[in-house]
């Protein structure tokens, strides 16, 4: 989400005298609050490439490890700490596999395989980072996400004194624009 796309939608003139630097900089903070407040309150998803770092305390049982804030894009490393202090780095293909596809991405075990039966570091044993998000840009965003912004960016723009005094309602709109994308449990 750009500053003119969110002008346009305000029918703001971009090259306006009448908008003082204070109303430009107001702007620029909804597009963050908003774009915020979908990643990590509503969506629990990234909008544009980020790259992440998780921790877990142990191994799952499962034969998989869900990963936040699909989509994920890649994984740059799973490494683990032993009750002695060293750091393994695990191997893809041959330790884990990466499931891009589900949502949330996944990081699957190849057939025959198991997590490293170790005793691991009591503090932040596991350390996975990976890089998700639609895009570099706002543009790879899906177009139902950017419109319920452009909404909702316009809504705190044009009832900034109400934000106040009144709570924010369920806009229907918004949920239906967004339902498809949400996240309910990773």
């Amino acid at each position: 989400m750009t500053y003119t796309q969110v002008c346009e939608h305000l029918r703001i003139q971009t090259v306006d005298e009448d908008l003082d630097p204070s109303s430009i900089e107001y702007i620029d903070r909804l597009i963050v609050a908003t774009r915020t407040h979908l990643e990590h309150s509503y969506l629990n998803r990234a909008l544009i490439t980020q790259t992440w770092k998780v921790y877990y305390d142990e191994f799952p049982s499962e034969n998989y490890i869900n990963i936040p804030f699909p989509p994920l894009q890649t994984v740059t490393h799973i490494k683990y700490t032993d009750c002695d202090g060293t750091q393994t780095t695990m191997t893809l293909t041959t330790d884990y596999l990466v499931d891009a596809t589900s949502t949330p991405g996944r990081l699957v075990l190849p057939y025959n395989e198991s997590w490293p039966s170790v005793t691991l570091y009591p503090k932040n044993p596991i350390e996975i980072q990976y890089v998700c998000g639609y895009g570099a840009t706002g543009e790879s965003v899906p177009a139902e996400i950017r419109h319920a912004m452009l909404l909702m960016i316009a809504d705190m723009y044009e009832n900034r004194e109400d934000l106040v005094e009144r709570a924010m309602s369920n806009n229907r709109t918004l949920d239906r624009l967004l339902f498809n994308y949400r996240v309910w449990k990773f």
